[in-house]
């Protein structure tokens, strides 16, 4: 065991992939790439201020690719033997001998992969022992239970610790690897009694548990959202302006991604295909794309395809500037990688002037949406409905809760009508982006 509590060092698990490269050209593959990976956690759950769940996981696993020219075959194993290493290599090799050719197969240009990768401050232990920890989360429970006698029961407080590594590389030479952290606190809660009850929760997660707020904090936030819950009501349907709070607001820009990404764009299964250039979102969104960015979730220098990241502005004054490719999407396209194999790296929408008082009072009169049910999104259409609960807002005051409602519209349309971006991000994802003001959507209610 490491000084980290790895099983493994770096250096082993570069020489695991170096092994495995080694073999995979004794095969006869043109070309390969592995990845090498371990991790571990622990996570603690209090209930009404009893210990409900320790649980602990430890993982690893190799994944590896082998190209016959354009001829591509996967395999992976969780066992790092020096036999089940060889034995994962013969199996890709074997599967690629037996899949057609794909002229869009193939590593990436050598002259893209990463290199210089300096420390990007990623890894933060936390060495907190298990007592600590279920101490941590009765100060959360109890923090909850504090804000109103109305608070009833508990679904548990949870403190959560977990650390990765891995090494990726492939026959171009590139490899590149590091270690990282993701500790967590949460708290959900139930408010009320009989058929008026109302849940809610907070969290907080961060690479470095220095930086996460109190768990007094999140039990508090947890309480008055559950407090604030009680009474909601049915609103008839009406078609009114909505906001989306920040955690809302960002599962629309993981739409946007989802529709701008290059495997959407050629199935042909996305609303935006050909936007490139165009105005997909109101003048006042600007999108942008920092991969490098210390202790952030969403920071890289490279993509799953060893493909350096760089700063770009995917979307300026509301106009498309670019898509996200992997190698294979790209050329699937006739493009160029915009080194986004695996996903987005650390997207921030520019805030507006508002804070989330400041948009409810602009909107004036409509829906703040706090919850959303269901997954009701065609990406071919744009089609949006969803279910929701939230809050009714008149004359820029919250009046009461709201629930069993359904929001629709449509995301070219939604994104096209964004009115103002508060300045209420939260830090504690990949994806940073404040309370969303749209104009108007429609809402079934009663």
């Amino acid at each position: 065991m490491s000084a980290q509590g790895f099983s493994f060092s770096q250096a082993q698990l570069r020489e695991i992939a170096a092994d495995i490269l080694k073999y995979a050209r004794k095969r006869g593959a043109t070309a390969c790439e592995t990845d090498v990976s371990e991790g571990f956690g622990q996570s603690v759950a209090v209930r009404k201020g009893e210990v409900d769940t320790i649980e602990y996981n430890r993982d690893k696993g190799i994944g590896v690719t082998i190209y016959l020219g354009q001829q591509r075959g996967y395999a992976s194993t969780s066992d790092f033997s020096k036999a089940a290493l060889k034995a994962t290599v013969d199996a890709a090799v074997s599967i690629a001998g037996f899949t057609a050719p794909d002229p869009c197969a193939g590593l990436a240009d050598a002259s893209l992969m990463a290199q210089d990768m300096p420390d990007l401050d990623l890894f933060h232990p936390w060495k907190i022992g298990v007592d600590d920890a279920i101490g941590l989360a009765r100060r959360c429970e109890e923090a909850a239970f504090a804000v109103s006698p109305k608070i009833t029961n508990s679904e548990g407080a949870n403190v959560s610790i977990q650390q990765s590594q891995f090494v990726s590389a492939n026959s171009h030479g590139f490899m590149g690897g590091y270690a990282t952290t993701r500790h967590g606190l949460s708290c959900s809660v139930i408010a009320g009694e009989g058929d008026g009850m109302q849940r809610e929760y907070w969290y907080d997660s961060r690479r470095d548990a220095a930086d996460l707020i109190s768990p007094e904090e999140v039990g508090r936030i947890a309480g008055e959202r559950a407090i604030s819950r009680l009474g909601a009501k049915k609103i008839r349907t009406c078609e009114v302006p909505v906001i989306f709070e920040a955690p809302l607001a960002i599962a629309l820009l993981g739409n946007f991604v989802q529709a701008v990404s290059g495997g959407s764009l050629y199935r042909k299964s996305s609303f935006l295909l050909d936007s490139l250039g165009q105005q997909v979102f109101s003048p006042v969104v600007t999108i942008a794309e920092r991969p490098h960015l210390k202790k952030a979730f969403g920071t890289s220098w490279f993509d799953s395809d060893g493909v350096a990241t760089r700063d770009r502005d995917v979307v300026v004054d509301g106009v498309l500037q670019g898509y996200f490719l992997s190698t294979y999407s790209a050329r699937k396209l006739g493009m160029q990688t915009t080194g986004n194999a695996g996903g987005s790296h650390n997207l921030t929408v520019t805030p507006g002037t508002d804070d989330f008082a400041g948009l409810i009072k602009r909107m004036e009169r409509g829906l703040i949406v706090t919850e959303l049910l269901g997954h009701g999104v065609n990406y071919v259409t744009g089609d949006y409905s969803r279910g929701a609960a939230g809050y009714w807002v008149e004359k820029g005051k919250i009046k009461h809760a709201v629930e069993e409602v359904t929001i629709a519209g449509n995301l070219r349309d939604m994104f096209r009508n964004i009115v103002a971006v508060g300045n209420d991000a939260l830090p504690r994802g990949a994806k940073h982006c404040g309370s969303l003001l749209i104009e108007r959507m429609k809402i079934a209610g009663r």
